[in-house]
């Protein structure tokens, strides 16, 4: 194995070995693709059925509670597609079924009928289960015994990430709005495609890295970019005494996870469909609350009792790191309203229609945020292609076909929109803010956290659920004017601008921090536990999101759309203000962990 490292290490691009820049561009196709799709989902489902551009015309709180079940899915199942790479199929195969898997899904929703949807979200949640935890255990593989190299180059793969997520939400975003919804899904399932060809064509260059299965489950994921490697650290517990799961732990297990289960699908089955999985009530709860709030008591006492069985400082540590687990649940619970709730308020109560010198301004601000990433990005892929195209030149010649097309997109979206005196700005276009700020902004609190004035791990938590409340109490501010019921209003955009910029830089304060303090506070055998755990956690954000957000229309009708975005401001600020004054005992509960 150290020999196929110490090969890849021979060809570098920007320092690093060029492998790397082979996982950065899989990575960059998927999340065009995963975001691409998921930005048009809500837009699709609500948008009118008599209109130049025809949706399925949903009532709000149904394809919220579509998207808040699938949502939650794509964060469990990759608990199982890590489990399974681990033991049978070993990562690089995991990751060319998942790109399979997640093609067909996008291939299927080109036909907009209700069974190709739900067949295709389904296929996605699936393929991603097998593509989203292996492509980083890849990369961890890869700099074994190069572990100072590791942060740079969870950088540069996180880079990728949100590259694909901007390009994607931007053009599969205006083909789709533009044109037709077809198309928007089409190309997403088109660059799907090209990155299973790319990777597949470029396996060899990785010899034996991801080809059998590990014997050790470890966890690395992009989050970690600023944070030191986590292997430094708690290896000093492992001696403690095991914890074995008992019967009734794995009891609980499954218990849980059916109730779960059939809270997130009989969710959207019961709004949509009115095919109701749980027909009972218990005293005014139905029988999907009943049965979600009996699982999450039953995972509370299994988390409760299995804690207790440890000794002090592992006990203490389990408590902080499931504390932060909680606050997790309240950020992204209103982080992704960026994706439902955000986006509908983009396309009914903002202000898109330019004319005149604004016209021309956003045309030019669009033209240097598409091409100038664009233009970087294509030179990393000449860097690739001079040191690599000998060992695998037909991968090249499929991602320099790639990228050609991509730049062919660009140059149709950007010719069409300045051959025009005005413009509108697409609703999909407000989603790349978070992956432009994500860009622009890490770097500075990179530097931040590298400082002497880096916060603590509460403090962090804090000051970014503050934030993400900052944000919100913007688009309360903004929509102070709209009327009580009001479907529609043209809300200046600069508030959006502002709310994704607040938002932003709230998730760089949790998102690249949280699962990096998981993997100090855990001892390594229970890693994969906690893991776990934390991806549930993010799950149920995701469903919570949902529905919330599908609250949007009832809010509104009752009250108004700024009381909808006050609860979004105030629940997130107080929970920030409760982490930093818990500072204190969460420092003492980490044990000097840092």
């Amino acid at each position: 194995m150290n020999t196929d490292i110490e090969n890849l290490f021979k060809d570098k691009v920007i320092g690093h070995p060029a492998g790397l820049f082979v996982i950065f561009f899989t990575e960059m196709w998927e999340r065009f693709s995963f975001y691409g799709m998921r930005i048009l989902l809500v837009l699709f489902l609500t948008a009118p059925i008599i209109s130049d551009n025809p949706g399925w015309e949903w009532p709000r709180e149904h394809a919220l509670s579509l998207i808040g079940t699938y949502g939650a899915l794509l964060y469990l199942t990759p608990i199982v597609g890590g489990w399974l790479a681990d033991k049978f199929t070993g990562y690089k195969l995991a990751v060319i079924i998942g790109c399979f898997i997640m093609m067909l899904g996008h291939a299927a929703m080109v036909f907009e009928t209700p069974w190709s949807l739900y067949l295709g979200l389904a296929l996605l949640i699936i393929g991603t289960g097998f593509f989203k935890p292996n492509m980083t255990s890849m990369i961890s593989e890869m700099y074994k015994g190069k572990e100072s190299k590791k942060d740079g180059a969870y950088t540069i793969y996180y880079m990728g990430v949100n590259a694909g997520a901007f390009f994607g939400m931007m053009l599969c975003g205006y083909l789709a709005e533009n044109i037709g919804w077809s198309y928007g899904f089409g190309l997403a399932g088109i660059f799907m495609l090209l990155g299973l060809i790319q990777f597949w064509l470029a396996k060899d260059l990785f010899g034996q890295i991801g080809e059998k299965p590990s014997k050790v489950h470890e966890v690395e994921l992009p989050q970690n970019i600023n944070e030191e490697s986590p292997q430094e650290h708690l290896r000093d517990d492992d001696s403690e005494k095991l914890n074995p799961f008992t019967t009734l732990d794995k009891v609980l297990i499954v218990l849980s996870s059916i109730g779960g289960l059939l809270y997130l699908f009989n969710d959207p089955l019961s709004t949509i469909g009115g095919v109701d999985l749980l027909p009972f009530s218990i005293g005014n709860l139905n029988g999907s609350n009943s049965t979600i709030l009996i699982a999450l008591a039953l995972f509370l006492y299994l988390i409760i009792s299995r804690i207790s069985r440890y000794s002090k400082i592992v006990r203490d540590r389990i408590i902080a790191v499931s504390v932060f687990g909680i606050f997790t649940v309240f950020f992204f619970a209103a982080f992704e309203q960026s994706l439902g709730s955000m986006t509908l308020f983009a396309r009914d109560y903002t202000e898109r229609a330019l004319t005149g010198s604004s016209a021309t301004i956003f045309k030019i601000v669009d033209l240097i945020l598409t091409v100038g990433p664009l233009a970087i990005i294509t030179w990393v892929l000449y860097l690739l292609f001079k040191k690599t195209y000998s060992k695998i030149p037909y991968s090249n010649i499929i991602l320099a076909l790639s990228f050609a097309f991509l730049w062919y997109i660009v140059y149709y979206k950007l010719n069409r929109e300045f051959s025009k005196e005005a413009t509108e700005v697409p609703a999909s276009w407000f989603g790349i803010l978070n992956s432009f700020f994500i860009i622009t902004l890490a770097p500075f609190f990179s530097k931040w956290w590298e400082s002497k004035y880096n916060p603590s791990a509460a403090m962090k938590y804090g000051i970014g659920l503050i934030l993400l409340g900052l944000g919100f109490g913007i688009l309360v501010f903004g929509t102070m004017g709209i009327p009580q019921g009001a479907k529609t209003a043209s809300v200046s955009m600069i508030f959006l601008i502002l709310a994704y910029l607040f938002h932003t830089m709230g998730e760089l304060c949790i998102s690249p921090v949280g699962l990096s303090y998981l993997s100090k506070l855990v001892p390594g055998r229970m890693i994969g536990f906690m893991f776990g755990i934390w991806y549930l956690a993010i799950a149920i954000g995701q469903k919570s999101a949902g529905k919330m957000g599908g609250m949007i229309d009832k809010i509104t009708e009752e009250y108004s759309l700024s009381t909808f975005f006050l609860i979004f401001t105030l629940v997130p600020a107080a929970v920030g203000l409760i982490s930093m004054v818990l500072n204190r005992v969460l420092k003492r509960l980490m044990h000097g962990v840092r």
